[in-house]
């Protein structure tokens, strides 16, 4: 079973690395003439295969500015604004897949340390982290897609915001591009100024929320997986669901045992939670971004054996794992 794992990617790194190797040695052959005359003759399918082209490119680190002009020029700058978004978005989504599919599982199992605290202060800001990194042209578009795919961000949330915040690059760059041809192998820096002062925006609303997480040690996580051996082992775990009352007893149901203390009350009611404050406490919410808020509350207020569910309910119930009853509160088993 390892074999039928590993195998196949190792074969997908092997042709990802040599699909780059082969761009990197052939970069010289690639500029907006070449792509004018690949596209001339194809009519009506030419900006179909531009979209390709520019997805492919993304994936073998050519350089997203050599499209980004180019797609102005052949096709003006609405809809060529419109096939760099989607060409820019499709490249950046398979750049993410690979790096998921490839090193995801490994680095969540590896990492340690200063690298753990870093990818989960990341984990926790999810479409935010993205879209600062996106709304900041420092980062390396190409690098930036793999990377984040080394996380455990939620990969709609990665799409759908990259979509958004790509736009304000792939229009800028694609009326460069329309301005005049001769403005392909011209100087764009005016647009990099813009872009950078959008940028500085973005740092000034994600960064010092990323900071406070890391120097707080950011978020200890624990799996579905996990948490339903240690119930199933009778192991002391005190589970604290942080959805409103009407989400506890909902279609989602709850995990059996868990006691039911909203975010909004959490801090009024630490008291109930207070003399078990030395147990192994789980936090669950119906995703996992309240009980990553109560993770912090809790934090502050002393108790330090604290975990959030990833995942939350959503996760649990996609995993067939047991929960009570949503309609008259009794515990029944669904699933495992």
């Amino acid at each position: 079973m390892k074999a039928r794992t590993v195998i196949p990617k190792l074969l997908l790194l092997a042709s990802v690395a040599a699909a780059i190797t082969w761009a990197a040695l052939n970069r010289d052959r690639l500029d907006p003439a070449a792509l004018d005359a690949a596209l001339s003759g194809l009519g009506v399918w030419a900006p179909i295969a531009y979209v390709c082209l520019y997805a492919v490119g993304t994936v073998v680190f050519l350089p997203g500015s050599l499209f980004a002009l180019a797609g102005g020029a052949l096709f003006g700058p609405v809809w060529g604004a419109a096939f760099n978004l989607v060409g820019a978005t499709i490249g950046a989504s398979l750049a993410f897949l690979v790096a998921r599919s490839i090193g995801g599982d490994w680095i969540a199992r590896k990492a340690g340390g200063q690298l753990k605290r870093l990818i989960e202060g990341v984990e926790a800001e999810g479409w935010r982290f993205v879209a600062f990194v996106r709304l900041v042209p420092l980062f390396p578009f190409n690098l930036t897609n793999y990377a984040l795919g080394l996380t455990r961000i939620r990969f709609l949330s990665y799409v759908m915001t990259s979509l958004i915040c790509m736009a304000p690059g792939a229009i800028a760059y694609t009326w460069l591009g329309h301005a005049g041809r001769e403005a392909l192998s011209g100087d764009a820096s005016a647009i990099r100024y813009g872009l950078l002062a959008l940028g500085l925006l973005a740092t000034i609303a994600v960064l010092p929320r990323l900071i406070k997480r890391l120097r707080q040690g950011g978020v200890t996580w624990t799996e579905p997986a996990e948490l339903h051996q240690q119930l199933n082992k009778g192991q002391t775990t005190l589970v604290v669901d942080v959805r409103g009352t009407d989400e506890f007893t909902g279609p989602l149901g709850h995990i059996p045992g868990a006691l039911n203390l909203p975010v909004d009350a959490l801090s009024r009611r630490l008291s109930e939670i207070k003399a078990e404050q030395d147990k192994p406490l789980i936090l669950v919410c119906r995703t996992d971004k309240r009980s990553a808020a109560a993770y912090a509350m809790l934090h502050d207020a002393g108790f330090k054996n604290v975990a959030v569910l990833r995942g939350g309910m959503e996760r649990w119930n996609a995993l067939g794992l047991k929960v009570a009853d949503a309609k008259d509160g009794h515990t029944k088993a669904k699933g495992n």
